[in-house]
């Protein structure tokens, strides 16, 4: 074959690196000029000559990070036999020996060398493998602790790493100078909006605490998750820090617009097509007290319910909340009508757990399965427990919720009706395996004590079925049956379970195979352990996982196929 240098040719090129393997052969690819332009067509062969001159120092480079300075490598370009052939670019790379570590020269010297919160080492040992990352990680480690600590005109006077190519050994050099310790000063607000000592209590740290960037950063991150805000700047004031070395820190926030609304459109087997109000009222007053309000509307179901909140003690944990609530309902089921009053005490603690101690004043006025009509009308005292751990709440990988809930009221005391105690704990956990599949369980327990089942209330009532339940049967369908009318009059205990595998089949589609199994029970009335399994195709989007689910019922009586459609957050 005759190649002439000037001549244009679409050329194929394939690189060829042996010898190494893991970090090593990744780095000297992501550094190999050669490889990155192997897919270029229109690379000539001077640039094809000139890349593969340059290789090996490109490969010696990539090596030097691992502590290998005695590189040994074999290349060739080998051109191709015909026109139309493939150039070959061989690299067979002898790493040879790691330089390792003979010395260290470590020195912290300053006002705070005594302070005790120093290593009294350098995190790295005579005789370790030279790996700058690994001096690198060693060396911000200690820069990060002087300015945790506050000593915030903390310098290295030296630093360096020296690598003798004959002894083929190297040295460690690292100095550094803490100068003088700085502490948090007092907190300023500059904003229009709420009264500063309320804003006060969102300051995690006090006057005199040590200096430490990260509770700046965490007190931006609570007046930002607050809403009241739509920018918060913090500007420490180190130029006005006085001979007690506090620094004064200025916080400049701006106002966030004050009303948010919401349309929402949406569309669930259970209850047909739901259109959603939303309001919003993100602050109210100079103490932060907030407003929402939904009217949530289907064919089946309508609720309209406000919420006041009113923060106390540390307003990022702690919450007095007033939510009157009425609903309409008319299911295959029950039909009636429901006004609730809840007032609750919000207390969130130091590992993330939701508690809510609150009394509610209820009226309900139900039928259920065409029995006669029941009221109730009572104080229903309440405590609940409630935790949501998610890398995303709308479209998770991992994570999980769980929700306890006890309530109860008194006879003759605090309603005109029976005695009954609730309890329930419903639960759901997500795990991902590798970057297809996601493994989703749920559990939903509750027991009534009442002396009878009259004695409850359709809103306090244990149902099963639907699309978050027992899928494959209609929505709360499933339960005791009423003898006479042969309908579901819900019942006493409640125990329901789902399984379910999906795998992402491309882009934001997924396919699912699950089953769904377990019922209501009532110790008065007959109700059996139902079960169904069935397909699904889910789509992701920003409002959650549109799922389509086909579940079949093998456990009915008759059995038969039900579409389930549910758009909506994972947790």
């Amino acid at each position: 074959m005759l190649w002439l240098p000037g001549a244009a040719v679409a050329l194929a090129l394939q690189v060829e690196v042996t010898g190494l393997s893991g970090e090593q052969e990744k780095n000297v690819l992501a550094m190999l000029g050669i490889h990155h332009e192997r897919e270029d067509k229109d690379i000539s062969p001077l640039r094809l000559m000139a890349l593969h001159r340059q290789a090996p120092e490109q490969i010696r480079t990539a090596l030097a990070p691992f502590g290998l300075y005695r590189v040994s490598i074999q290349d060739s370009l080998t051109p191709p036999a015909t026109d139309d052939g493939t150039w070959v670019a061989r690299y067979k790379i002898d790493p040879g020996p790691p330089v390792r570590i003979a010395s260290i020269d470590y020195q912290v010297t300053g006002p705070g060398a005594s302070a005790g919160v120093f290593p009294d080492a350098f995190p790295l040992q005579v005789g370790d493998v030279l790996l700058h990352a690994n001096y690198t990680k060693a060396r911000d480690s200690i820069e990060s602790i002087a300015s945790q600590q506050g000593y915030l005109d903390a310098a290295m006077t030296r630093h360096q790493v020296l690598v003798d190519l004959v002894a083929y050994q190297a040295r460690v050099v690292f100095h550094l100078d803490t100068g003088p310790r700085y502490y948090l000063g007092k907190v300023s607000f500059e904003q229009d909006l709420l009264a500063d000592d309320f804003l006060q209590r969102y300051v995690p740290f006090g006057p005199g605490d040590v200096y430490d960037p990260g509770e700046l950063l965490e007190l931006q991150g609570r007046l930002l998750g607050t809403e009241y805000f739509q920018r918060v700047e913090i500007n420490p004031r180190k130029q006005d820090a006085g001979v007690d070395r506090e620094v004064p820190i200025t916080v400049i926030a701006e106002r966030n617009k004050a009303n948010r609304y919401r349309v929402g459109l949406g569309f669930a087997t259970d209850v047909g097509p739901r259109l959603t109000l939303d309001y919003r009222r993100r602050y109210i007053g100079r103490r932060g007290h907030k407003l929402k309000a939904e009217a949530s509307l289907s064919t089946s179901i309508q609720t309209i319910y406000t919420e006041y909140s009113i923060p106390v003690g540390d307003p990022m944990r702690d919450s007095l909340v007033i939510k009157p609530q009425f609903g309409l309902y008319d299911t295959a089921t029950r039909q009636g009508s429901m006004f609730k009053l809840q007032t609750s005490w919000s207390h969130v603690g130091p590992s993330g757990w939701r508690r809510d101690i609150g009394l509610d004043y209820q009226y309900e006025d139900f039928e259920v399965s065409d029995q006669e009509d029941s009221d109730f009308n009572g104080l229903v005292p309440n405590i609940a427990w409630s935790r949501i751990v998610a890398d995303d709440p709308i479209n998770t990988r991992n994570g999980y919720r769980v929700k306890a809930l006890i309530q109860s009221t008194v006879g003759g005391v605090l309603s005109t009706d029976a005695s009954w105690l609730s309890g329930s704990l419903n639960a759901k956990w997500i795990k991902s395996f590798g970057e297809r599949y996601r493994f989703l369980t749920r559990a939903d327990l509750g027991a009534i004590w009442a002396a009878h089942l009259d004695d409850v209330p359709a809103s306090k009532r244990f149902f099963a079925g639907g699309d978050n339940s027992i899928r494959g049967w209609g929505y709360d369908v499933l339960g005791p049956i009423d003898p006479v009318t042969k309908k579901t009059l819900g019942g006493r205990y409640l125990a329901v379970g789902s399984l379910e595998l999906q795998r992402r089949i491309k882009g934001k589609w997924s396919a699912t195979v699950f089953t769904d199994f377990g019922n209501a029970f009532d110790p008065e009335y007959d109700a059996e352990w139902e079960q169904s399994a069935g397909l699904g195709v889910n789509y992701q989007t920003p409002l959650g996982q549109v799922r389509v689910n086909v579940a079949y019922a093998f456990t009915k009586n008759d059995p038969g196929v039900r579409l389930h459609l549910v758009i909506g957050p994972d947790l």
